[in-house]
């Protein structure tokens, strides 16, 4: 079985599909294929399972890039990488928020191309190692939860913990001291807390409410460390501080 890198295209000008599909066989990647539609896209990840997606942004059809992303993110973790012609901020932040490993600007080049994903496949490299070296919980108690790492428990006690912030596929738990990361995503391991002293305020933040310094309009304050807060959090937030 091949171990290179298969890589799945998703462009909807051929002839720059096809540019790309031969720089990137003559730096040693496999193609896994060339895809000019988001729905084709999506079934092309869900049988072939591709290492890394390149995405035009500005699809034609039902779907654009950012939205194929989107599907794609409800099967499968895939890294990608968006290539776009358009630098207006709108499109940027939208593309952002569906948290890419890169960008690449069109009209590009060899040198770029060639840099950006071996700069992807260090980070995938990283994160697997990551993946190998991290923690996982294996029980969370109304006090307490235990962690087990390099074959052994560690006991963290619920009021030690600042925070916990998710970095993808992991959770990063924050105490006054110390850190861990454990692979888990941030909904799964929320689900898992008994005590009601935490409380989502972001996507990517769960905060102890009695660890609060200060709370502002877009964010809060933790032990010296802003957190930001969404709109979608704050009424909860609010509430949450009236009762502690």
């Amino acid at each position: 079985m091949s171990d290179k890198i298969r890589i799945l295209i998703v462009e909807d000008d051929m002839i720059i599909a096809a540019n790309i599909s031969l720089q990137l066989s003559k730096l040693g990647y496999d193609v896994s294929g060339i895809e000019s539609r988001g729905e084709d896209a999506i079934n092309h990840a869900k049988e072939n399972h591709p290492d890394i997606i390149l995405m035009d942004i500005s699809l034609k059809g039902k779907l654009d890039g950012i939205e194929t992303v989107k599907s794609i993110q409800n099967f499968f973790d895939i890294p990608f990488i968006y290539l776009t012609a358009n630098s207006d901020e709108a499109s940027f932040q939208k593309a952002k928020g569906t948290h890419p490993y890169a960008f690449i600007s069109k009209p590009f080049n060899k040198l770029n191309l060639e840099r950006t994903i071996a700069l992807v496949v260090g980070k995938i490299a990283e994160e697997n190692m990551k993946e190998k070296n991290s923690a996982g919980v294996v029980e969370a108690l109304e006090d307490r939860i235990f962690i087990r790492s390099q074959s052994k428990l560690i006991k963290v006690m619920l009021d030690e913990i600042l925070y916990i912030e998710a970095e993808r596929n992991y959770c990063n738990i924050i105490t006054a001291d110390r850190n861990f990361t454990i692979t888990s995503p941030l909904n799964a391991f929320f689900e898992k807390m008994v005590s009601k002293d935490f409380l989502r305020v972001h996507r990517s933040y769960v905060v102890n409410i009695k660890k609060l310094d200060a709370v502002a309009d877009g964010h809060l304050e933790i032990n010296k460390i802003t957190i930001p807060v969404s709109r979608m959090y704050k009424e909860d937030l609010i509430n949450s501080i009236r009762k502690v």
